[in-house]
């Protein structure tokens, strides 16, 4: 048989394990994979030599503001920014556009927006929030992974937060139709409000307990409902244990950490250095350690962006005021470098990698041709060299408004080509048609 597509690595990172191997393309799945040296056809074969081989990346974490917010994030900025980080799909999260997506005409409005835009495949989260319980069934019969909803105030008054009835009834509700509750977890009630230049006061104001507090409330849900849930962006490590124990209760539960709380740690953040916002906080270097412990050992499922950059007047005021900045870290396009910048120092293999950030988020969104090299599964793949360091140069990021705390980091680990059902997507080996976008609109499943 001829192929249209081989591409051959000496480290392909497969499911079962990292090997040579020759990945066949046909049409825009994979078709077969072989033996480094095997004799494929195919129209075009491209060999990576020692340059590694990865499945795109699957970020279940990203904040797009189309339709309402033009001047923030948008489709076009987003997905090229994924593009040249590795990831080939996104999920986009529902509060930040106008309409936020709860119900099914703000689903269609988000579309509409994204359709033509998306460098890499998009799908939606829907929201829970209080008095859209009507609007569950038919949002998920549209085709959105799941539902996102907070337990506090999420800033946005469009979207507002879930209290403990409304949270039990929306996980009873998932729980009929076999989909999934993501929840940023923070309790309102351990919250103090933050002011001021200094980082520390800004971290002692969102403490850990308000993490745990609101994780309990969530395992108690899920256990009295049956339903699945998530708690997204975690950044309490002490918050391991409870969930480790969920999990072991048969409590239906799992959890996604942050490449900026891996690589970050509190005291070593510049006071008003409000780039560094985010909720909850980055911590100190002892919970850092804590958490790549839990990662490391199978509590933690994935590692997404949580990206949600915004313009650089509301997050970097003259103040430097971390009561009034607005909160979120720019990283789409380089978590895979920070998250393997340290993970390799730890020993951790391109194997870890490719199951927190690609194989475990696709499960969470209920994708099941991303997130894997595997025949059958879309042709999604990435040339990563792991032992190239660079700068990083905020004049280079894709993202919208440049502002990142990673800008003048060293980190390792490049991406040289990125692969959208078998379309290359960066520099001068693009083909995409004309230089117009390819990605894809997907649909739960």
């Amino acid at each position: 048989m001829r192929y249209d597509l081989v591409i051959r690595s000496q480290r392909a990172v497969l499911p079962d394990g990292t090997r040579g191997a020759a990945v066949a393309v046909s049409g825009q799945s994979i078709a077969a994979i072989d033996g480094y040296t095997a004799p494929v056809e195919a129209d075009r074969d491209i060999d990576l030599g020692d340059l590694a081989l990865l499945p795109g990346l699957v970020d279940t974490h990203v904040h797009v503001n189309e339709p309402g917010r033009t001047e923030w994030e948008g489709f076009t900025t987003a997905t090229r920014a994924a593009a040249a980080g590795g990831v080939t799909t996104i999920c986009d999260m529902p509060l930040n556009s106008v309409p936020p997506t709860v119900s099914v005409g703000a689903l269609q409005e988000k579309r509409s927006a994204a359709t033509g835009k998306c460098w890499v495949d998009v799908a939606f989260w829907g929201g829970a929030v209080p008095g859209n319980g009507d609007s569950l069934l038919p949002l998920h019969d549209a085709g959105v992974v799941g539902f996102k909803c907070f337990l506090l105030d999420s800033g946005v008054p469009e979207f507002p937060p879930l209290d403990e009835a409304g949270l039990r009834s929306a996980l009873g509700s998932l729980a009929a139709m076999e989909s999934v509750l993501i929840a940023h977890a923070e309790d309102a009630a351990e919250i103090k409000p933050a002011s001021g230049r200094d980082f520390g006061s800004f971290v002692a104001s969102r403490p850990p307990v308000a993490e745990r507090r609101a994780i309990e409330k969530v395992v108690a849900a899920a256990a009295a409902t049956g339903a699945r849930a998530h708690i997204v962006h975690l950044s309490a490590a002490e918050c391991v244990a409870l969930i480790a124990g969920a999990k072991a209760a048969g409590i239906r539960l799992s959890a996604e950490t942050c490449p900026h709380y891996l690589y970050f740690a509190a005291e070593e953040v510049p006071d008003g250095a409000t780039e560094f916002k985010c909720c909850p906080p980055i911590r100190d270097a002892v919970n850092r350690e804590a958490l790549w412990r839990g990662l490391e050992a199978g509590v933690i499922d994935c590692v997404v962006s949580d990206h949600s950059p915004c313009p650089p007047e509301l997050k970097s005021p003259e103040s430097g005021d971390f009561g009034t900045a607005w909160g979120g870290i720019a990283g789409l396009q380089l978590g895979l470098s920070a998250v393997w910048t340290v993970a390799r120092r730890r020993g951790r293999t391109l194997d870890d990698v490719a199951r927190w950030m690609a194989a475990a988020p696709a499960a969470l969104a209920s994708l099941p041709a991303k997130g894997r090299l595997a025949v059958g599964a879309d042709a999604d793949l990435v040339a990563f060299d792991p032992d190239e360091a660079y700068v990083v140069d905020p004049a280079r990021l894709e993202h919208r408004h440049p502002v990142t705390p990673y800008a003048g980091r060293t980190l390792t680990g490049r991406v040289r080509q990125t692969w959208l059902r078998g379309t290359a997507l960066l520099g001068a080996d693009s083909r995409a048609p004309d230089g117009e976008p390819v990605g894809r609109l997907l649909n739960r499943g």
